[in-house]
């Protein structure tokens, strides 16, 4: 009697469960970016195994430009339903200090899920540049005057930031040029088209490791666990230059927080997959979940955070 009341009682919570995650149809997974960057591929090696959790497909798809501006303030404009959810990074909290107004705001429109990924930033040259590290670096562009180039993807975001933030910490007069998308970069910096670049580590190992870039300085406050030779900022002489960043996943603000919670749990099933981790250092990356109160504190801190760095590199608001 006891075991059938049990099993009763197991088909009458199944249902219960489905309609209270309420996960019916397949979830958009924007991007404010194009393919091949950090984002994105933190983005679908997840992506597989958080679908066996919520039980519905995760359809990704890239909307880059304006540094994310426009994807974002799509999904603070979506239906709280759950089924748009929205890659927020570091250059969503870099934004609001380059930019006078905005149209919604990161600390109120969103609802925050958890963070995935920590990514740090990285000094790197194309491997004909005569220079071994940040102070040869530095020194030669004191004495080319802004004829070295430095490479960043599209202005406004956490990676131009940091590069902005490089150049006047170094007092470095190098022209910045942007680019539209990661494999951009990556191609104009090994191709020699630009001479030094600032980007996340991870969608710049593979050309590393092939020889076509070379990497100066982690701008972290340790050495990158699979980089045991890459000196940090600050044992480059450099110890207030310091760049991450995260990638996390929210949804609409007044998302029911079942959702949130089955969907923090889809990101914690995926980063407890032991390949997954292993091939996210691989990448340049540190895996590390959040709940979403972790999160929904850290956001106005970084705002902040990012906000401060932008009045160090002298940076104006359109």
């Amino acid at each position: 009697m006891i075991a059938r009341r049990g099993a009763l009682l197991g088909m009458l919570a199944a249902p219960a469960l489905v309609h209270a995650q309420g996960f019916n149809r397949p979830i958009r997974f924007i991007i404010g970016f194009g393919a091949g960057g950090a984002g994105d591929i933190t983005v679908r090696m997840l992506a597989p195994h958080m679908q066996a959790e919520i039980g519905q497909p995760i359809v990704v798809e890239n909307r880059p430009g304006a540094g994310g501006i426009v994807s974002a303030e799509m999904v603070a404009r979506a239906a709280p339903d759950g089924h748009t959810m929205y890659l927020l990074t570091t250059s969503n909290m870099a934004a609001p200090a380059f930019y006078r107004t905005m149209p919604f705001d990161v600390t109120k429109d969103f609802a925050p899920v958890g963070r995935m990924v920590w990514y740090d930033h990285v000094i790197a040259v194309t491997p004909t540049l005569a220079v071994r590290n940040l102070t040869e670096l530095i020194a030669l562009a004191r004495q080319q005057q802004g004829r070295l180039n430095i490479a960043s993807i599209t202005a406004g975001n956490a990676q131009h930031l940091g590069v902005e933030l490089f150049r006047a910490m170094a007092n470095a007069p190098m022209t910045t040029v942007t680019y539209r998308t990661t494999p951009e970069l990556v191609n104009a910096l090994a191709s020699g088209e630009v001479q030094v670049a600032g980007e996340l580590l991870a969608p710049l190992l593979p050309q590393v490791e092939a020889g076509r870039v070379r990497l100066l300085a982690v701008a972290a406050p340790t050495r990158f666990p699979n980089l045991p030779d890459v000196p940090t900022s600050a044992e480059s002489g450099m110890p207030e230059y310091i760049g991450r960043s995260w990638n996390a996943i929210v949804f609409p603000a007044n998302t029911p927080r079942p959702l949130v919670d089955a969907m923090n749990r889809a990101i914690r099933r995926a980063l407890a997959v032991p390949d997954i981790r292993t091939r996210l250092l691989d990448l340049g990356g540190v895996p590390e979940a959040s709940s979403p109160e972790e999160l929904g504190a850290m956001i106005p801190a970084e705002v902040a955070a990012w906000g401060r760095m932008a009045q160090l590199a002298g940076i104006e608001k359109q």
